[in-house]
């Protein structure tokens, strides 16, 4: 087994960019050969970790485990899967498996892979591991039970011949004149795993460029399905709360597959709204590993590259682009409600130095923030993201920033001051609701600290009083005091009053930050 994840592992390396180029369904990212490719050196990194006289069930386990913790993509999630289910059934039978054994665990492999999927489609690599299963089982009634390396190559052509059918079981693959991108990689590992267990090795691992008898070998970029954003993240949670996320993230998106068990899940879904998905699952369990990937990002030329050091912010709103702009931090703008481009962060990211600060905005930013500059550091540079969860938190930090200091240092300093700063705003009630303090209504005034509704009131300035005195009840040196958009005339001048009279040791600073949503954004430092 070591040896065939070893060679599998080898096999995508040289393969995974002719697979990449496949890539159009469900969604033309162009990485489906690169994310299994990944998947499999997770699940050999696993097999690495072992103590040289692990048991086979130990072994198969350890290799599921790791393929679930590391999977990547669509497919990378579908793949961990059918590692789980060839575990279940070759763990308890030892080494080497007979034919009959070897066909029950990828019959068992299959059935668990589809259960994985919300909706499955058939010309994918479901599809091909129901054939290579089938194939499989068939050989494996023909020929005797040590008829293992018989079988194993039954599965790996089995799988080939349904690889070719794929084109015309999807339309997007017929229009672009190719095979499923997912489905060739299960390919490539099937053929690894029948070289193993038959010591027949290929000279080169096929991957179909086109198939042949299409109308056109142009391929085609098919247009984006879902959501605009992949999701994905472990979840530490019981089965039942499973159960309900799984609707949950249905509804909010598609190419939804949750694989794993005992506690311990991978989550994948494409959405529009990456903070949503993320929010499902903490509504669910734990979530952690959080990655959010821009799935449509453009094509343009990257900016070349600068040197030095650099802040990168993250903003929705002009007023606050310019405070971060004037404080000498790099901009990146977002659409009010959402999220930048992965793609544009990271390229922002990549263009801004050789080291690099990020302050997010929020918790849905930071999420995609870390994603970021998971991508940007292949490139070399040194990049750190500040844990601020509030404009005024990456205020803070900037404010502290020192470009003389030792990299590591600075950001240190940076993430005190954003972790000393507590935030505060002001929003408007959209629905009733029920809040720590009381009931809500439409149009009702809510008071939040640090996320958390302090106040419902009808007036803006009697709450931001309230809001300002619960923060600088515990202390406070500076507050400052960011009006939005939809603030009513005079605001900023009667909180200023207030503090005056209230807390005349506070230190008060008042800007124009022009965002849409929160008439007031408040910081004490």
């Amino acid at each position: 087994m070591t040896q065939w994840i070893a060679l599998a592992a080898e096999a995508l390396g040289r393969t995974r960019r002719e697979i990449d180029a496949l890539n159009v369904f469900p969604v033309p990212d162009g990485d489906t050969g690169t994310n299994l490719h990944l998947t499999v050196l997770a699940a050999a990194e696993a097999l690495d970790g072992l103590p040289g006289d692990a048991g086979t069930a130990e072994t198969w386990r350890s290799l599921a485990q790791g393929a679930l913790l590391g999977a990547r993509g669509n497919s990378g999630v579908i793949l961990s899967q059918v590692f789980r289910g060839l575990a279940d059934t070759l763990g308890p039978a030892g080494e080497p498996p007979d034919g009959v054994v070897f066909a029950e665990a990828l019959e068992h492999a299959s059935v668990l892979a589809r259960r994985a999927v919300e909706h499955p489609v058939e010309g994918t690599i479901l599809s091909v591991l129901a054939a290579a299963a089938q194939a499989a089982a068939l050989a494996a009634s023909q020929v005797s039970a040590s008829g293992s390396p018989a079988v194993a190559r039954a599965a790996a052509d089995g799988a080939r011949q349904a690889l070719r059918r794929t084109t015309g079981q999807l339309d997007v693959l017929a229009r672009s004149g190719v095979v499923d991108a997912g489905a060739a990689g299960l390919c490539v590992v099937l053929d690894a795993l029948a070289a193993v267990i038959t010591g027949e090795y290929p000279e080169r691992y096929e991957v179909p460029a086109r198939v042949q008898g299409t109308a056109s070998a142009r391929q085609e970029r098919a247009e984006p399905r879902g959501g605009g954003y992949e999701v994905m993240y472990l979840l530490d949670a019981p089965d039942d709360a499973v159960d309900r996320l799984r609707e949950t993230l249905d509804a909010l998106g598609d190419s939804l597959v949750v694989v794993g068990g005992d506690g311990l899940w991978n989550v994948h879904v494409h959405v529009d709204d990456a903070g949503a998905a993320v929010e499902a699952g903490l509504g669910a369990g734990r979530p952690h590993r959080i990655r959010v990937t821009y799935l449509h990002a453009g094509t343009g030329e990257p900016h070349p590259p600068h040197t030095g050091r650099a802040v990168i912010a993250v903003t929705a709103a002009g007023g606050l682009a310019a405070l971060f702009e004037g404080c000498g931090a790099r901009v990146v703008r977002r659409e009010p409600g959402a999220v930048p481009p992965l793609a544009v962060l990271a390229e922002a990211i990549l263009a801004a130095g050789d080291e690099v600060a990020v302050l997010p905005d929020g918790p849905e930013t930071l999420a995609l923030a870390e994603a970021a500059a998971e991508r940007a550091r292949d490139g070399g540079a040194s990049i750190s993201v500040v844990p601020a969860r509030a404009s005024v938190q990456g205020l803070a930090a900037l404010a502290v920033h020192d470009p003389l200091r030792r990299f590591a240092d600075d950001v240190i300093a940076m993430t005190r001051a954003a972790g000393a700063t507590r935030f505060g705003h002001l929003e408007a009630a959209a629905e009733e609701a029920v809040t720590s303090v009381g009931l809500c209504q439409p149009g009702d005034v809510l008071g939040l600290i640090e996320g958390d509704v302090a106040m419902i009131g009808t007036d803006v300035a009697d709450v931001a009083r309230h809001v300002l005195d619960r923060m600088l009840s515990g202390g406070g040196e500076l507050v400052t005091l960011i009006v939005g958009a939809a603030a009513p005339p005079g605001l900023a001048a009667r909180l200023e009053e207030h503090l005056r009279i209230r807390h005349p040791d506070v230190e008060a600073g008042v800007y124009d930050g022009g965002q849409e949503r929160y008439p007031l954004l408040v910081g004490v430092e």
